[in-house]
């Protein structure tokens, strides 16, 4: 009895086992029974949404939810590692304050009010659409020119170059815009 007592104790495990005091001869049964917590997980391969550098991060999921983001050895870019940021991106789509419907004050009001995203979008695509019906310019001069100024579009620097490009040739090409930027290059 005495002896069981004292196996208990990491120290008497590793005198007696020959351990260094690394090993298992250093573990609770709570220790033990410890496991990752993205045992079990799918894995989603994705990229950091805080800046234009692009690291590779790896996003673990579990019955449709997220339970651990983390840097993407396999990345060329960043080989595993994150910065600050992007090491808590994880709070980022998870925190309990986390904003996840739209607020939208209409014009001349003093109150906010709650719209589904699915609404939100329509609208936005109908001012879009009407902004560009309302200020279309087809010819200037006798010229063709196929321009709309009535609206820009600023982009992100959390885009990469692809998704950069799909949105310059759809605000330009679908909806003449000719003031389009980008928020890494200023």
């Amino acid at each position: 009895m005495l002896a069981e007592l004292l196996l208990k104790w990491p120290l008497i495990r590793q005198l007696v086992n020959g351990g260094d005091g690394t090993g298992v001869e250093a573990m609770s049964d709570t220790t033990k029974a410890l496991r990752p917590k993205n045992e079990g997980a799918n894995v989603a391969r994705s990229i950091c949404p805080y800046c234009a550098v692009g690291c590779g991060q790896l996003v673990y999921h579990r019955d449709g939810k997220v339970v651990s983001i983390e840097g993407d050895p396999a990345s060329p870019i960043s080989r595993g590692h994150l910065c600050p940021k992007g090491a808590d991106s994880f709070q980022l789509v998870t925190h309990d304050a986390r904003v996840t419907r739209v607020k939208y004050r209409a014009p001349r009001s003093r109150e906010w009010i709650e719209l589904p995203l699915a609404q939100a979008m329509e609208m936005v695509a109908d001012r879009a659409w009407k902004t560009r019906e309302r200020t279309f310019t087809e010819s200037k001069d006798g010229k063709p020119v196929m321009q709309c100024t009535g609206m820009a579009h600023l982009g992100g620097a959390t885009l990469d170059n692809e998704e950069n490009y799909l949105i310059k040739k759809l605000f330009t090409a679908g909806l003449g815009m000719v003031c389009v930027s980008n928020q890494a290059r200023i």
